[in-house]
């Protein structure tokens, strides 16, 4: 079963909550069981509920396949303790389901989760200081009375000719040095120019309701953009807020296993492990996600989009989301992201775990490290595992340093520094930048679009797989393996025939061609 869509907002998790159970409720078959001589009707095993949501949530897009059965039987155990299920006798607040033979039903109360009113002055209040805050972006103190009392995104030509016209009548009473930006104009800027293009990428018409612009710390985002290696890892000033240099070596050894044993320690039978186990330790006993608490609803947000014809948009939204982090937090996660990364796909790693595979077990472990919510909410485990996923597979582009930032923000203090004067050389007036929104559509409209837009998306996803020279040859070939079972239409566009396939990596065509088949000769028959 697909997921409906659950819209970009506050509570997110919670709405999210209400739609699996929704559709739980809705698709799960019941029938008629016996259990000690007795017949039950309109119920269903414990084994059958994990078959069934297990299946459900690996088909959700908010969740994906990386879901595992034992996620699925949490999941259950938490739909007991919160009265979404119970077992045939009517009780339910026990989490003791395992995938058995064990009768549950539904009871007949809701098992919705309502949201939280938020208060209607605060809100009122969140939507007036990002107003002031924008506002205060063009009222710099330093441009004194040559900057116009109200500046919007937008100026209209009567208004920008009128204030061409005053600010060179003025311009030539007044000296023109006292136009420089302070530090904190400068930082308001990159505070202001960062929302700007979160909003623009989520397509959303506020962000308010998921971010407040004062947790956007544009410190942060500056040491973030300055501060990198030559690998693009950032690197602190301050080496006490830097991982231990044990847990760097430890982590160092395994992501170059078995190259590199950085630890001087001789290896043993179960090293490995006890290495991962050290790593994962460490990880576990931070006092907060990666990703902060207080960023929890705006990665939530963004996981509606990790979907293959919405990829570039998820990357990017994530891109600018990593820069509001602390510079440490940025920096574990992304050495964390790297090590998981060339773990889960190093063939030479020995099995770190008995019953599980390296990539389920990289996502099972460091999952809620990275994201987390400061309450307990019933599916962060989930979330966060549909996140780090997506992470692992992409984290050299969300962890880049998008330049494409620095040159807006530079723009834009451009423009604050000129003050809308005329420029003697070439004669032209330049106007503050625009920036222009997407506009949300409707169920309808985005239905009768979703194919093309959603062809051409995917079209395009498969010719960035065939450009990308910096791919392996043996992970280019898995991707488009795996890109031939999800889109065997597309892929047979591009591939039409076998040769045209093998030309892409120079070698044979992987199925051979039908040999010539001769005609029998008919024999007749020797009777007259």
């Amino acid at each position: 079963m697909e997921s409906r869509g659950v819209t970009p907002g506050p509570y997110r998790a919670t709405k999210l909550w209400n739609e699996v159970t929704t559709s739980f409720r809705a698709g799960m078959p019941l029938r008629k069981h016996r259990q000690h001589f007795k017949k039950y009707g309109n119920c269903f095993t414990a084994g059958e509920a994990v078959d069934w949501l297990y299946d459900l949530l690996r088909n959700n897009s908010n969740f994906g396949p990386e879901v595992t059965k034992q996620q699925t039987i949490q999941l259950l155990r938490k739909f007991l303790k919160n009265h979404v299920i119970e077992d045939i006798k009517g009780r339910w607040g026990s989490e003791n389901v395992d995938d058995n033979n064990q009768l549950f039903r539904f009871p007949a109360t809701s098992p919705l989760k309502t949201l939280p009113q938020r208060h209607p002055e605060l809100r009122k209040n969140n939507i007036e200081n990002f107003s002031k805050d924008k506002d205060s972006v063009f009222k710099l103190r330093n441009l004194s009375r040559r900057t116009p009392k109200k500046h919007g995104l937008h100026l209209s030509q009567e208004n920008a000719e009128k204030i061409k016209h005053e600010i060179i009548k003025e311009d030539q009473e007044n000296a023109v040095d006292n136009r420089e930006l302070s530090q904190e104009d400068v930082e308001e800027v990159w505070r202001y120019v960062t929302l700007i293009y979160l909003q623009t990428i989520l397509g959303v018409p506020s962000l308010e309701e998921v971010i407040n612009p004062k947790q956007v710390i544009p410190q942060y985002i500056m040491y973030n953009m300055a501060n990198t290696s030559k690998r693009g890892v950032v690197t602190l000033q301050n080496k006490s807020d830097d991982l231990p240099h044990w847990v760097l070596s430890a982590m160092k050894c395994l992501a170059n296993w078995p190259r590199s044993n950085d630890m001087n320690n001789p290896t043993y039978i179960g090293f490995e492990r006890d290495v991962f186990r050290t790593i994962a330790d460490y990880f576990l006993d931070l006092p907060e996600p990666l990703l902060t608490f207080e960023y929890y609803e705006l990665f939530v947000n963004i996981l509606g989009l990790l979907q293959p014809h919405l990829e570039r948009v998820a990357i990017d939204a994530l891109q600018l989301c990593c820069l509001l982090l602390p510079p440490p937090n940025r920096r574990k996660l992304q050495l964390l992201m790297r090590m998981i990364s060339r773990i889960s796909q190093n063939v030479d790693m020995p099995k770190l775990h008995d019953a599980m595979g390296t990539r389920s077990l990289m996502i099972h472990t460091f999952s809620r490290c990275v994201l987390c919510c400061a309450e307990e909410v019933d599916l962060d485990e989930l979330l966060a595992a549909r996140l780090v996923s997506f992470l692992m597979d992409h984290h050299q582009e969300v962890l880049q340093v998008p330049s494409y930032l620095q040159t807006a923000v530079e723009k834009h203090l451009d423009y604050l520094k000129k003050g809308h004067i005329e420029n003697p050389g070439d004669g032209l007036f330049a106007p503050l930048p625009t920036y222009s929104y997407c506009k949300q559509i409707s169920a309808q409209e985005f239905d009768e679009q979703k194919v093309s837009t959603s062809q051409a998306a995917i079209a395009e996803l498969l010719e960035n797989i065939i450009k990308n020279k910096s791919l392996p040859l043996k992970e280019k070939r898995k991707k488009l393996k795996q890109f031939q079972k999800e889109y065997p239409l597309i892929y047979q566009q591009k591939f039409p025939t076998t040769e045209s396939e093998a030309a892409l990596f120079g070698d044979k065509p992987t199925i051979k061609q039908p040999m010539l088949i001769l005609r029998k000769p008919k024999f007749r028959s020797l009777r007259y």
